[in-house]
């Protein structure tokens, strides 16, 4: 028999809040979509992202990438100097699940991959993110989904039980490895079909 759910985990980015570089560098580019690809795959890739996400500092990542590629300074400057222009805004519908969920009994947290010197802006520009009871940052700890250790660092720093603990992640990486560890896991594709699976779980929540 499965356990109650008792907490629920929600990852932030491309789940509770649209991020996306594409609108800052469709705009740079005049949205050729095709020279924004070229940049955003082999530049300023999502691999260099992650390692701010990590804990490196956008700094030393802005300088490395310079250094590499100098004939792509600006535009490479233009991602850190642009970054709060990446933020498109809360997704609504799963803002909403979560105003839903805090009403329950189930204890609310959040794990994300998030540079620790860009992640005071999200905390200053979106309220919501203070309904949480605390929230794992990838870039203060220097840990990174989907390795085992911040799912452990989570789970350690909040008394979790992984088997009473749904974990709500946009990437099916994260999902599986959150899943491994004994997690209730839901892959995130939209507001409609999170409510769903949630409600498959046992979590009380409106039709």
């Amino acid at each position: 028999m499965s356990k109650e759910i008792q907490t629920i985990v929600f990852d932030l980015g491309g789940v509770l809040i649209d991020w996306n570089p594409r609108y800052v560098f469709r705009e740079i580019f005049k949205n050729d979509e095709e020279k924004v690809e070229w940049f955003l795959s082999t530049i300023c890739t999502p691999e260099w992202n992650a390692q701010q996400d990590a804990g490196r500092t956008m700094d030393e990542a802005t300088e490395a990438l310079v250094s590499m590629h100098p004939q792509h300074e600006t535009h490479i400057r233009a991602y850190y100097e642009r970054w709060q222009d990446m933020l498109g805004g809360p997704i609504d519908g799963t803002v909403e699940i979560l105003r839903e969920v805090r009403e329950g009994p189930h204890r609310l947290y959040g794990l994300t991959n998030w540079s620790a010197e860009t992640f005071p802006v999200a905390l200053e520009r979106y309220d919501f993110l203070s309904w949480f009871e605390g929230i794992v940052v990838s870039g203060k700890i220097g840990l990174i989904k989907p390795h085992a250790a911040i799912y452990h660092h989570l789970v350690e720093t909040f008394d979790l039980e992984p088997a009473a603990t749904v974990f709500i992640d946009d990437s099916p990486a994260n999902v599986e490895a959150a899943r491994d560890l004994g997690f209730r896991s839901i892959r995130f594709e939209g507001p409609a079909e999170l409510r769903e699976a949630l409600r498959e779980l046992g979590v009380r929540i409106k039709e």
